[in-house]
């Protein structure tokens, strides 16, 4: 079966200001996020990428731009289940507010009982996007190969529960996962089982540089801004 490499998108406007940005619809790239996109082709460069995949929101669609008109010969395909999470209320909310929700606690500690208020689950979030790979698997190898190598381009939540599905840990756990704007995570499937073979490969280790403000215990929802 295929191997997939999942992008995050490159960093936004939305994680730079702390905001849950969920389906808002004009959410950018900022000047670093465009950059770390601009990078992304010389990254891939050696890999045979058979098709693209991307969420439909924008931050996705321009982090991947860069590597489409480096590579000319390949069509987007747009997939909504792969979009963010829809976090309903919370939506375009400052982080630093939400942390004072009840139901923060739940979604740090319990995942797999959070829903948000006028969105969905994170289990429906999960359950989405695990089918959605599940399908393109299954095309990928049907049209390239056993062997054909594919990307996705997505966001934080939305790849970490694919690499907790992929690692057969509970939803629970998946709040323990870390992947960086435009960070890479590949996961090679095979008949029996998936093998995680890279997780948020960004090639730079600015993040792991102590901080004035250590970063706390709590995951951050929608995967945070990465390095400073």
């Amino acid at each position: 079966m295929p191997t997939l490499i999942l992008v995050r998108h490159g960093r936004s406007t939305a994680n730079t200001e702390g905001l849950l940005a969920g389906w808002t619809p004009g959410v950018a790239l900022d000047e670093r996020g465009a950059a770390q996109a601009a990078e992304l082709p010389g990254r891939l460069a050696e890999l045979p990428l058979a098709e693209i995949v991307t969420s439909p929101l924008q931050r996705c669609q321009e982090t991947i731009r860069p590597l489409l008109q480096a590579r000319p010969e390949l069509n987007p395909h747009t997939d909504e289940r792969i979009g963010e999470c829809h976090y309903g209320d919370w939506s375009g909310r400052k982080l630093a507010e939400l942390k004072d929700e009840p139901l923060m606690e739940v979604v740090q500690a319990h995942p797999s009982a959070a829903a948000f208020p006028g969105g969905e689950s994170m289990r429906a979030m999960q359950t989405r996007a695990a089918e959605a790979v599940r399908e393109w698997n299954a095309r990928v190898e049907r049209d390239h190969g056993a062997d054909a190598v594919y990307l996705m381009c997505s966001h934080g939540d939305i790849i970490k529960s694919l690499v907790a599905e992929a690692l057969g840990l509970h939803l629970d756990l998946f709040q323990r996962i870390s992947v960086e704007p435009c960070s890479i995570t590949a996961i090679r499937y095979t008949r029996l089982r998936p093998f995680l073979v890279r997780l948020g490969d960004t090639g730079d280790f600015t993040s792991l540089v102590p901080r004035e403000e250590p970063p706390g215990d709590e995951a951050q929802v929608g995967g945070g801004a990465g390095a400073p």
